[in-house]
């Protein structure tokens, strides 16, 4: 059976970000509806700490396919030549079973996380936010720089990591992609301190964000921390939020971001509004005032890739982009 392997610069050249940002919109939708299969990622912890190795399968109808990304999570890559996350999507249609398709993982994760994010932004931010702090400096903050620009008008942009020298060459990196500059700040609070929109992308394990720099009806997306002992934000700006998620069992198992808030007693689940499919969907409510102070906690969902790799491996096939292998498949006789 034929199969098309794409690398990180032709799954790049095929996902745009505006375009991803629609393709999560309605990927998130059809997991409202009911129409995926994911189980909880499967966590494989290295020794002494190094990192990980996820195992992330899926099925979803649209577009009847079946998914996998295996992906190793490496937080010492930060600097280096490595990506912090590396692994491959495998994309199988659902009639016969057959793999169809092997993408970088790197740049599928990179670009549908943002995307994600954006889509939270155009549906929970104020109409008109556009004063943008990230925290974190590396390939997410990028990214979600791509998707705050597609999500609202930007007019201001602030960033700040622990590494000045890395927001400086983060700084020049992006220096004219959007009409809007992009400033380095020296502190957490210096970049947080007015935002209407807040990216929290970083690798912190304790908090980096507190309550009182957050201006009144500020939007975050909290995206750095996926394990339950990890975090992001203090207790006091999760329990004055209004708190959405990806998926729910994601949120209740491995976000430290409310399990820490949670276990001091501040809220139940019932804290959780909901999912980002069900505000999209009608079925939960989303920003009831432009005073509201707006959350979304992303973990990350197996059908963001899935429905990711569908769409970069079919533009790859009508444009004939990428290597195409022959593997087994169809039976002998």
């Amino acid at each position: 059976m034929p199969v098309r392997i794409l690398s990180q610069s032709q799954v790049t050249e095929l996902l745009p970000m505006a375009d991803c940002v629609a393709a999560m919109d309605a990927t998130l939708r059809t997991l409202s509806r009911g129409g995926a299969v994911l189980p909880l990622r499967t966590i494989l912890r290295l020794p002494e700490g190094r990192g990980v190795f996820g195992s992330m399968p899926s099925y979803m109808n649209p577009p009847d396919a079946i998914g996998l990304k295996a992906i190793t999570v490496i937080p010492s890559n930060e600097g280096t030549k490595y990506d912090s996350h590396q692994g491959v999507v495998l994309l199988f249609e659902a009639t016969h079973g057959s793999l169809v398709a092997i993408l970088d993982a790197s740049s599928v994760t990179a670009i549908r996380t943002a995307a994600v994010s954006g889509v939270a932004t155009q549906a929970l931010a104020k109409p008109d936010a556009g004063d943008l702090a990230i925290l974190g400096s590396g390939v997410q903050a990028e990214t979600h720089l791509d998707a705050m620009a597609v999500a609202r008008p930007l007019r201001r942009v602030r960033v700040w990591s622990r590494s000045p020298a890395n927001v400086a060459e983060f700084v020049a990196k992006v220096r004219g992609r959007h009409a809007v500059e992009v400033e380095a700040a020296p502190t957490a609070e210096a970049a947080v301190r007015g935002a209407d929109i807040i990216c929290t992308v970083t690798s912190a394990k304790t908090p980096v964000v507190e309550r009182r720099w957050i201006a009144e009806g500020a939007h975050l997306n909290v995206v750095g921390a996926s394990l339950a002992a990890a975090r992001e934000l203090d207790s006091d700006t999760v329990a004055a939020a209004r708190v959405y998620c990806d998926r729910r069992e994601s949120l209740l198992a491995e976000s430290g971001d409310f399990l820490f808030p949670k276990s001091e007693g501040r809220f139940g689940d019932e804290h959780l509004v909901g999912e980002l499919g069900d505000v999209l969907e009608g079925k939960v409510g989303g920003r009831q005032s432009n005073t509201d102070l707006t959350l979304f906690k992303s973990l990350g969902l197996a059908i963001e890739d899935l429905a990711s790799a569908q769409l970069v491996a079919d533009r790859a096939a009508a444009k004939g982009i990428g290597t195409v292998i022959e593997i087994g498949g169809l039976r002998h006789r």
